[in-house]
């Protein structure tokens, strides 16, 4: 094949693979924003009943459904990372290392939160086991163990704000997408990090500041399955690495 030939076609295999990604990263960002709901839904109608000790033995199951929901949630935090990482290293290698670092960082601390949600159902257990004997330290380590639970997901809420901050940063300068769609995200994500940030002080703001930023996520993920990113911008950077 000669290289003029080889040259109309790399532009083009590029061009495919960066439609390709787009879509597959809108998908994650949409069944993330589904799978984090129907996980938390599961999850605080067990541990949101009153003396859930009592109940969470018989419903351990759905418990597990919806740690496992969380997880394959987080699975899609980090695919976001790996997803992006060749995309934005084309502009910024420093960006695109930082993105996926938070990413994973991110998912950590969210696999710790689930960690400590399926600690209830031992809990839970020997509570039963307990019956009327004192059973007071067994609620205590419950209360702990939801606590810390709180605490990993206010930490992977303010790693997800880094690293959407430096998504959205990206995206801005590179007009991978629209601007105004840019500036929408790195709002929604910085109020994210303040917001988890306070309520590690006890503000109770988390899951309000939590909206601009996951409806955001629903946008841009159905804008990229629609759209993709930039054409000009893909083209541009197609041709670069193709000469």
């Amino acid at each position: 094949m000669s290289a003029a030939r080889r040259k109309t076609i790399t532009p083009k295999v590029e061009m495919t693979n960066y439609k390709t990604t787009a879509r597959v990263v809108g998908i994650v960002y949409l069944a993330g924003f589904i799978l984090g709901i129907a996980g938390n839904t599961l999850i605080q109608t067990i541990l949101g009943a009153p003396n859930h000790l009592s109940t969470v033995s018989a419903h351990s199951i759905t418990l597990a459904i919806g740690a496992v929901l969380w997880l394959m949630a987080v699975a899609g935090d980090v695919a976001h990372g790996v997803l992006m990482f060749p995309i934005l290293k084309q502009h910024n290698e420093r960006t695109a290392i930082g993105y996926l670092a938070f990413r994973i960082v991110d998912a950590v601390f969210i696999a710790v939160m689930v960690l400590f949600i399926l600690l209830q159902i031992p809990l839970g257990s020997e509570y039963l086991k307990a019956g009327s004997t004192d059973t007071l330290y067994l609620q205590a380590l419950s209360t702990l163990s939801i606590q810390a639970s709180q605490y990993a997901y206010d930490v992977a809420m303010s790693t997800l704000g880094i690293a959407g901050l430096i998504l959205c940063y990206s995206f801005y300068w590179t007009r991978l997408i629209p601007r105004w769609i840019a500036t929408w995200g790195f709002v929604g994500y910085a109020i994210i990090f303040c917001g988890m940030i306070s309520e590690m002080m006890g503000s109770g703001l988390g899951l309000l500041s939590s909206i601009p930023g996951g409806l955001w996520e629903v946008f841009v993920g159905a804008w990229f399955i629609a759209k993709g990113f930039n054409s000009s911008t893909n083209e541009s950077v197609v041709d670069k690495t193709s000469n």
